[in-house]
């Protein structure tokens, strides 16, 4: 099993288009073969905060998710509204931070 760990920070202004951009990727996802779960949080701390927690079957089927049309998608309507990210890939045996 694989989880994702991935932190995005977008602004107040652009939080709900964010919101927006995430709607039908999470909802595309959870149809995917391997996808246990791809679920988005925002943080109580700080709203413009959102954390991605994502269980897969294995790599493959996190690789093909990355190659997904909805993921691009989601990068050309989202990735201008992102200020800072960081994703960690975690599965038994290492941690990618990419």
């Amino acid at each position: 099993m694989i989880f994702v760990i991935a932190t995005l920070k977008t602004t107040r202004k652009d939080r709900s288009a964010f919101l927006e951009a995430c709607r039908s990727c999470i909802a595309e996802t959870l149809k995917e073969p391997g996808c246990l779960s791809y679920d988005l949080h925002a943080s109580i701390t700080n709203p413009d905060t959102f954390v991605f927690v994502e269980r897969w079957q294995d790599r493959e089927a996190l690789e093909a998710h990355f190659k997904s049309p909805h993921i691009s998608v989601l990068k050309d309507a989202a990735g201008p509204l992102i200020v800072d990210q960081s994703v960690e890939i975690i599965s038994p045996d290492s941690v990618d931070i990419i």
